[in-house]
């Protein structure tokens, strides 16, 4: 079965004088899914989270949101929730209060307010916690709070604002999982801004990479690390080995190897081009190598190691993954290979 799509945003430009946030941005976001802003600081990923809230007017540009023009509605009347990085609870009201504001607000019947609170504090995990004060929870519970609070007014569209990056790495990872699992559970469209691309990686069906105002692509996260649009996306993504040449058939002839080989690309890439390989896909093999180098160091990350070769004639070190713990000391001398169909070219 096809999802709907949800929102329609095309053709969105916005500028502050001479710097340009947003540059024709159109992106398709499906009902139900969990959909990623990705991008450096700058990129134009917040400045478009603000549009879509309603918080920004754009120069130019739609977005549709079911088929209905957003842009003609004030904030408060667009069926979107926007939950930001700083969760802004209110100290002085209790974790139930916290979440029946908005509800209380619209003036709802006090029953359907207690049964949709209680409903929400279950869901996320908070119905021990109702009757306590934000200052004496945990990151962790607070940003459930403000989670409860976005969700409990059932919005077609919730926005999250960097929604992690107050909390620790090992609570970021638990609510990661934690925000996925809600998503599906309450059927809400999640966009969700960050710079983290892990994050991104972990969390969302679909992430759209953006630099300078402009959408470098938008795929899902496999799709994206395993066939990125351009060098730009290649790098930001994942780490990369990279190497500059010149395009021919079935791959790439580089300056100080000579011929290296990658999958022929559709649409084809003619002239200048960079070969990527990701460091999962390069072996260390007996003979028959592609390229020779030394050993610089290596890595153990619990359960893959990581080894970094210095290839002459290349800059960067060349980088490679492999389970469990390297079976090659430093300073060894090693040949290194990848499948064709691993390696990507890209126009430079």
């Amino acid at each position: 079965m096809t999802q709907k799509h949800l929102v329609e945003i095309s053709g969105l430009s916005k500028s502050y004088g001479d710097v340009v946030a947003l540059d024709d941005v159109s992106i398709s976001i499906k009902e139900n899914e969990f959909f990623a802003l990705l991008g450096p600081s700058g990129c134009g990923k917040t400045t478009l989270l603000r549009v879509i809230a309603g918080f920004e007017e754009p120069d130019s540009g739609a977005v549709l949101l079911g088929g209905e023009n957003l842009l003609s509605l004030p904030p408060h009347k667009r069926p979107i929730n926007l939950m930001f990085q700083s969760y802004a609870l209110f100290p002085h009201m209790s974790v139930e209060r916290n979440v029946a504001y908005g509800l209380e607000r619209e003036k709802l019947p006090k029953d359907e307010i207690r049964s949709r609170v209680k409903e929400v504090l279950a869901t996320v995990g908070l119905m021990d916690k109702a009757r306590t004060r934000p200052a004496q929870l945990s990151g962790g519970q607070r940003q459930r709070v403000a989670l409860a609070r976005a969700i409990v007014k059932r919005p077609q569209l919730l926005l999250l604002d960097e929604p992690l990056s107050a909390l620790d790495r090992k609570v970021r990872a638990e609510m990661q999982l934690e925000l996925k699992r809600l998503q599906h559970e309450v059927g809400i469209t999640f966009v969700v801004v960050t710079h983290d691309q892990e994050e991104a990686m972990s969390m969302a069906d679909r992430i759209a990479v953006m630099s300078l105002g402009r959408v470098q692509q938008v795929d899902t996260p496999v799709g994206m690390y395993q066939r990125p649009a351009n060098v730009f996306v290649a790098d930001f993504i994942g780490t990369s080995n990279m190497f500059e040449g010149v395009a021919v058939a079935g791959g790439v002839d580089v300056t100080s190897f000579g011929f290296l080989p990658a999958q022929d690309p559709t649409p084809a890439v003619t002239g200048a081009a960079y070969l990527m390989v990701r460091p999962e896909d390069v072996r260390i093999v007996d003979d028959g190598g592609l390229l020779t180098g030394t050993v610089l160091e290596t890595q153990f990350f619990g359960g893959a190691s990581t080894i970094a070769v210095q290839v002459a004639g290349h800059l960067a070190p060349v980088v490679l993954t492999c389970q469990g713990t390297a079976n090659v000391q430093r300073g060894a001398s090693v040949q290194l290979s990848w499948l064709a169909d691993k390696a990507v070219m890209l126009a430079r």
